[in-house]
């Protein structure tokens, strides 16, 4: 498809009976990789997404000085031991917010100066609380343009004579996005005596700090405690693994979320009760709503046969699932009130106005409010719907479109940053029932 073309969506033609496999979980290969790329040997990732926020940091970690070697799936990765290649060197973080943010992190561990940047949009998404990190840590940041942005230019710590890594102590807001954070976890371990990251308000999305402490754990690095104040990182090395990455919970929630807006049953294969994701939680939600929920050792599964009903909600812990909470939320009988995410209107777009908005073509009542929203029930016809340059709210529109006859979703091809065959698994679930989706 051509940059600005639409994907009519097929609306499903009747209850789903489908079983779909979605891409490795983004976030934990994204962890995996620094992991993969700092240990002593060779590592091997399996289940690696194929999306671009994954290519981002594959083409950075090789450039940092790791050995890549990728066949369909899994992902080889030579490890450095810790000795990153030296600078100049200018790191391209394309549209990978995730990326960027790890690799300004990563490149404190080098030596020499490391320029990290991305294309437009990701240029005018906020950095500066990791920013402000680094710097206190006694990394060199030098800001391209506007403080607390990209392009950004770090000049590594000198680890063997810099009393600052000396078991370190930075502070930083729990309640910003949980990246900068994790960030910082990853390179912990290598500084001397590790680091304390202070808390100065709340932790929100905890489930992914979690993520990070048990990616870290599997890389041979135990004993990092994420507390209500302060996570500790202790000193140590990753070590090489065999590692298999689950599938993306992310993901799973929109071919999850297709069974709540149409009827009938669909299977995540390999999403199990044992997920480290806490976005795995989503289908709870939806049994909240009226589906039946049915996991084992293999996989998920949703199903509804009875109406959906709305649902009060606090996401703080689920926040990427907003948009997809929302369009189902638009078929049930009465409404849904979700709070506590401020903070996504910071993300890809602004997660609740421009979804608000988006939803509203489409004779929907989506309301925003400081830190949420509301849905009330009922649906008008569909229309053309802008992404704003975000996956989440382009797949969001997709699912909703199974339901909703005449959704026509702009600049579709933004859904590569993490699932590249989304529209190809979507027309299989509206016209191949009991088909397997890829």
């Amino acid at each position: 498809m051509d940059v600005g073309s639409e994907h009519a969506v097929r609306p499903a033609l009747g209850p789903l009976d489908a079983v779909v496999e979605v891409p490795g979980s983004k976030s934990i290969a994204n962890r995996a990789l620094v992991c993969a790329m700092l240990a002593d040997g060779v590592s091997v990732l399996r289940n690696v997404p194929a999306g671009d926020d994954t290519m981002a940091m594959l083409a950075c970690i090789e450039q940092l000085g790791a050995g890549v070697a990728r066949d369909f799936v899994n992902v080889d990765v030579h490890g450095t031991a810790g000795r990153l290649r030296p600078g100049p060197l200018s790191l391209d973080s394309q549209l990978a917010g995730t990326t960027s943010r790890f690799v300004t992190a990563l490149c404190a561990l080098g030596t020499g100066e490391y320029t990290i940047d991305g294309l437009p949009p990701l240029r005018g998404r906020p950095m500066a609380p990791l920013h402000d990190a680094l710097a206190a840590l006694g990394v060199g940041v030098q800001p391209g343009e506007t403080w607390g942005h990209l392009p950004v230019t770090v000049v590594a710590l000198d680890r063997a004579d810099a009393s600052t890594t000396t078991r370190a102590t930075v502070s930083i807001r729990g309640d910003v996005s949980s990246q900068y954070i994790t960030a910082l976890m990853l390179i912990g371990p290598y500084l001397r005596g590790g680091l304390r990251i202070e808390l100065t308000t709340p932790l929100v999305s905890r489930p992914y700090i979690g993520i990070t402490a048990a990616v870290m754990a599997s890389f041979g690095v135990n004993g990092v405690v994420v507390g209500d104040d302060a996570v500790t990182v202790p000193a140590g090395v990753y070590t090489a693994q065999d590692y298999e990455i689950e599938p993306d919970a992310s993901s799973a929630s929109y071919p999850l979320a297709a069974a709540a807006i149409c009827g009938g049953r669909v299977r995540v294969p390999g999403l199990g009760p044992h997920a480290l994701q806490g976005d795995a939680a989503f289908a709870d939600v939806l049994g909240e709503m009226g589906c039946n929920v049915s996991r084992d050792e293999t996989g998920t599964t949703v199903a509804r046969d009875v109406p959906l009903i709305g649902v009060t909600i606090d996401m703080a812990d689920l926040s990427d699932l907003v948009p997809t909470l929302a369009v189902v939320a638009a078929f049930a009988t009465t409404p849904t009130i979700i709070s506590g995410v401020g903070f996504i209107r910071h993300k890809e777009s602004d997660r609740l106005g421009d979804l608000s908005s988006e939803l509203r073509k489409c004779g929907i009542d989506a309301g925003e409010s400081d830190d949420g929203m509301r849905i009330a029930p009922g649906l008008g016809s569909g229309a053309a719907l802008d992404t704003h340059h975000d996956h989440r709210l382009a797949m969001a529109f997709g699912v909703m479109g199974l339901g909703l006859a005449g959704v026509r979703v702009r600049d579709p091809e933004v859904v590569s940053k993490s699932w590249p065959q989304f529209w190809v698994a979507l027309d299989a679930m509206s016209l191949e029932r009991g088909e397997v989706a890829r």
